[in-house]
């Protein structure tokens, strides 16, 4: 349900202060571990590859030296029984490392649907104030791009680096065994190797989660101004937008270039210090050579070797950009997971049944912002199938009674009663079904016109949807559609007027069987004629139920049974329509103002 208005403004996330390495860690292994079965066959997978495609430099090695030195016989038996070999383990470790893939995607796949899962309802559970104070468009670039970038790194960064790791061990094994003094000469540029790798992924990991946070804001500023095409347009503000746009965009680019420009120069520094390794490796080994204390074909086993050694360093080096960027989208997702849900219930609350409908807010008082205060002590009784219209200037506190009465905020001071029980005694589950709620911005769900309608009803029948829509004034309306209450409704399709659509909202709230209802600002986007006819159609559905109604427009609410006048988070002034306009008070000049 979409946040009611009156609530404090949405700010976007900026300069958080970061959660460790370790933290992330251990957020990823909470997914990974759940698939440890998987996780074994692959670390097996992964180990099995990577032992076969070792072993091959050392029979390439006894196949050079099958050579006689000096005379150049050469023992073609001996280099086809080590090369009949070295073919049959490349295609094993070949077939292992497709097996290995295969099951990585799979596994990730695994992994990040129940990391949406898991997001998706954390979603569910946050309260309006979230929501209220996060751009959408920040919230759905977690859901999507970083946990798609969280994918990628799952399926081919985390085979890399256990294909990586067992790589370099195997043949730091292999060359300790053929020379441990050549060994010896690769430690001199090793540490440097590591030590530039280490300092270069502490400076490019905040440029990543920059990256992450920069691409947030601009997707949370494109889905506001998308949906608000209308009022730019109207207002001729299209070169203003454009130049914001262009200041987030630029912001994301600059993140973007910097993250990629430092990530990116890991790798061919990297590949230089390895390459010099090299160079000294082949000095030493023809030293060595020349004294006998080596054979080719040993020289040429440990050059592959340091090869292989290098290489998954340098791999590493490239990939750690991507690392970086999923470590940073991993932690704005947990972030998120980790942010305060709705309060429970109490242990003790009950269910509200057999409504009555008898609505009571004492000395109640509340604020969004902790210094400042909304409402003050405010007293309203609604009794049970009244119609309480609530009217006052804009900010006067109106939308956020509604948010108190739902209990999508919490009161600072006071009570609020639903039939003698305080809401806070009661789950809320209970307490909002009890209620019909109808919002000025409307919603609809693509689906057909008897899903939305039959929405907070799972049992609606046909015929108890096409009278909701008789009483709403929609029904003329339904029937002349292509498929009537079976047409779909979605962005691509059939074009529906903003009146319609509220009043299919209002059908919506018509069909349940709710004892209170709430219409906040409900008729906004109808035509008077319209009106009219919705208004009695709802004196009548609301017989016996109790109804709040929030309205600018006064000469809507003149047959109210009470209306509470508020200003300032105070009510100044109650009563019928004639009863204070026979006072000529604020609700007087309040009336008048709007036909003068």
């Amino acid at each position: 349900m979409a946040a009611a208005r009156g609530g404090p403004r949405r700010i976007s996330e900026k300069n958080e202060k970061p959660k460790d390495t370790k933290y992330v860690l251990k957020g990823l292994w909470h997914y990974v571990s759940h698939y440890r079965v998987h996780l074994i066959i692959a670390i097996l997978l992964a180990l099995g590859s990577n032992i076969f495609a070792l072993i091959g430099p050392m029979l390439s090695g006894q196949a050079i030296d099958a050579i006689e030195p000096g005379e150049g016989m050469v023992i073609f038996t001996t280099v086809f029984y080590y090369a009949k070999w070295m073919v049959l383990f490349y295609i094993v470790s070949s077939a292992l490392s497709y097996i290995l893939s295969i099951l990585m995607i799979r596994l990730s796949q695994k992994i990040v649907k129940k990391m949406r899962e898991d997001v998706f309802n954390k979603l569910v559970e946050l309260p309006i104030s979230y929501f209220d104070k996060h751009q959408v468009g920040d919230i759905i670039s977690k859901f999507s791009y970083d946990i798609d970038t969280i994918n990628t790194s799952l399926s081919s960064d985390l085979i890399q680096v256990c294909a990586s790791t067992i790589t370099v061990l195997g043949s730091l094994i292999m060359m300790i065994i053929i020379s441990p003094v050549l060994v010896l000469v690769m430690l001199v540029t090793i540490p440097l190797s590591l030590l530039y790798t280490r300092y270069m992924a502490r400076k490019v990991r905040p440029l990543f989660r920059r990256r992450s946070s920069k691409l947030g804001e601009l997707n949370g500023f494109v889905e506001e101004m998308v949906s608000g095409q209308m009022t730019i347009k109207a207002y001729a503000a299209e070169n203003a937008v454009t130049e914001r746009f262009n200041k987030f965009n630029t912001e994301a680019v600059d993140a973007h270039y910097k993250a990629d420009y430092y990530g990116s120069i890991m790798g061919p520094t990297v590949g230089f210090i390895n390459n010099l390794s090299l160079s000294l490796i082949i000095v030493f080994g023809a030293i060595l050579y020349l004294f006998e204390r080596m054979s080719l074909g040993n020289i040429s086993s440990f050059v592959q070797y340091s090869r292989k050694f290098s290489g998954p360093i340098n791999e590493t080096a490239n990939i750690i950009s991507e690392l970086q960027s999923a470590m940073a989208a991993a932690e704005r997702v947990f972030r998120l997971m980790e942010e305060a849900p709705e309060p429970v219930d109490k242990d003790d609350a009950k269910e509200l049944a057999d409504i009555g409908g008898d609505v009571k807010l004492e000395g109640v008082s509340f604020g969004y912002l902790k210094d400042k205060i909304i409402i003050k002590n405010l007293f309203i009784h609604a009794i049970p199938g009244s119609l309480t219209a609530i009217v006052g200037p804009t900010g006067a506190g109106k939308t956020t009674i509604i948010n108190l009465l739902m209990r999508f905020y919490d009161i600072w001071d006071g009570n609020i009663y639903v039939d003698g029980n305080d809401i806070r005694d009661v789950t809320r589950k209970s307490l909002r079904k009890s209620y019909a709620m109808v919002l000025q911005d409307t919603w609809l769900f693509s689906g057909s016109i008897y899903d939305n309608i039959a929405y907070g009803k799972e049992d609606a029948t046909m015929e108890e949807v096409i009278e909701a829509a008789k009483m709403a004034g929609i029904h003329s309306y339904i029937r002349r559609l292509p498929d009537g209450y079976n047409t779909i409704i979605n962005e691509e399709g059939m074009n529906i007027s903003k009146g319609q659509k509220q009043l299919l909202t209002i059908a919506r709230a018509m069909l349940l069987d709710a004892k209170m209802l709430i219409l906040d600002e409900a008729t906004s986007n109808v035509d008077t004629r319209t009106e009219i006819k919705i208004q009695k159609a709802m004196r009548k559905l609301m017989e016996d139920k109790t109804c709040f109604v929030i309205a600018h427009r006064l000469s809507t609410i003149q047959g109210a049974d009470n209306i509470l006048v508020i200003n300032e988070g105070d009510v100044v002034e109650q009563g019928t329509h004639k009863e204070l306009m026979k006072k000529k008070g604020f609700y007087y000049k309040l009336y008048h103002s709007q036909f003068e």
